[in-house]
């Protein structure tokens, strides 16, 4: 018997442009449920059926997508949870986190305290899934994997160390069918609130050596540093000491 799968989407924002684009993560999310359930994967968006990111969506060979209609404004998780108990899914895939709206990567933690499911946290790939239990595997800090054994049914949060997401086609998506069902007029009383604006500049940081191995580390710790242009202070005044701290960050621009 195939395993059910369903993949949740959101709209994305380019880091750069802020235009609407397919989430990174999200897509990353359909495309590993592509490879475990092909084009029986369900996939499911929380919003308006005439939002055109749908369709890039789509365009990965998505016969249709399932959207439960419902206001910007609207909170999406009782929508999302009430459908998956309807539907008796295997494996439900997300992004880490979303690319607009509150994008605070809850959305996966309190979906499974409401269904009482498992959650697996940045998975990089599920590689078997077999007599109810799936060989997931995660992503670990510098590239390291660790596999895990999971029950079914489970959530898992896709990483960016998945496989990157299929080239959208234009001609498939536009023929999808957005197979639209209600979903919450539960309005969300924190976002209504919001006023959004953009992101200020980080500050930036200061050049740091990168080092694969601990032999590069050592070597760069201990390595004479590079260029003439330090200054060691000793008997100078707290102020001049002060100022030359001050004029240093303003170089590496650091402040402004």
């Amino acid at each position: 018997m195939p395993h059910k799968v369903i993949s949740l989407i959101s709209v994305g924002r380019h880091p750069q442009s802020g235009r609407s684009r397919r989430a990174d993560q999200d897509s990353r999310a359909v495309e590993l449920g592509l490879k475990l359930a092909g084009t029986d994967l369900d996939v499911v968006h929380a919003g308006s059926s005439e939002e055109p990111v749908l369709r890039q969506y789509a365009g990965m060979g998505l016969p249709k997508v399932t959207v439960l209609e419902q206001a910007e404004s609207a909170d999406a998780l009782p929508a999302i949870s009430s459908y998956l108990k309807t539907q008796q899914a295997d494996i439900v895939l997300t992004g880490v986190r979303s690319e607009s709206g509150e994008s605070s990567g809850m959305t996966p933690y309190l979906l499974a305290e409401q269904l009482g499911w498992p959650i697996v946290a940045r998975v990089a790939d599920i590689v078997e899934v077999k007599d109810g239990e799936a060989q997931v595997l995660l992503a670990l800090p510098r590239g390291q994997r660790r596999q895990v054994t999971v029950k079914l049914p489970f959530i898992a949060s896709i990483d960016n160390a998945a496989e990157a997401a299929r080239q959208s086609a234009f001609g498939p998506g536009l023929r999808a069918k957005m197979e639209a069902q209600s979903g919450s007029t539960e309005e969300d009383s924190v976002r209504v609130n919001w006023s959004e604006a953009p992101a200020k500049a980080r500050p930036k940081r200061l050049k740091v050596v990168k080092a694969k191995t601990a032999a590069d580390r050592f070597k760069a710790a201990t390595a004479k540093p590079q260029g003439g242009s330090g200054k060691v202070m000793k008997n100078e005044s707290a102020q001049e000491q002060a100022q030359a701290i001050f004029d240093l960050l303003i170089e590496e621009k650091i402040i402004r």
